[in-house]
């Protein structure tokens, strides 16, 4: 059996621009790709922090700094949105047992501020409870 798991993912990158006449895909900056493990072609999600808009689109590399919707993409953002990227990859259950996505959290310029293999502060305990 294979399962759907999170492969990567660029967390509040900052969208630089969006170019409607771009015949599709995001444009992304090469280092942050080599970090999160993203390759050119490679499927990706996107879901956009401002408006709720969730879209897939495939990866190309792009310029330093640079997070660019391309194509009919480019209607669901503007510049200056928050973004979260994530690849998907089929595991096997064993493989899905010791499997830990790479995630890097990006700062509003696009700059690495954190690179984990797990998701930090998922043990915290919500201020009021629902009970």
């Amino acid at each position: 059996m294979q399962i759907q798991m999170l492969k990567c993912k660029l967390h509040r990158g900052t969208v630089t621009d969006a170019d409607l006449n771009y015949e599709g895909s995001v444009s992304i900056d090469r280092s942050l790709c080599d970090l999160a493990g993203l390759r050119e072609f490679e499927q990706v999600d996107i879901y956009n922090c401002n408006n709720g808009e969730r879209l897939t689109t495939y990866v190309i590399y792009g310029k330093p700094g640079e997070i660019c919707l391309n194509g009919a993409a480019a209607r669901k953002v503007q510049r200056g949105d928050v973004v979260i990227i994530c690849s998907y990859a089929s595991y096997d259950m064993q493989e899905a047992e010791k499997h830990k996505p790479q995630l890097v959290r990006l700062d509003k310029n696009n700059k690495p501020v954190e690179v984990h293999f797990h998701f930090p502060n998922q043990n915290h305990q919500p201020a009021d409870s629902f009970y």
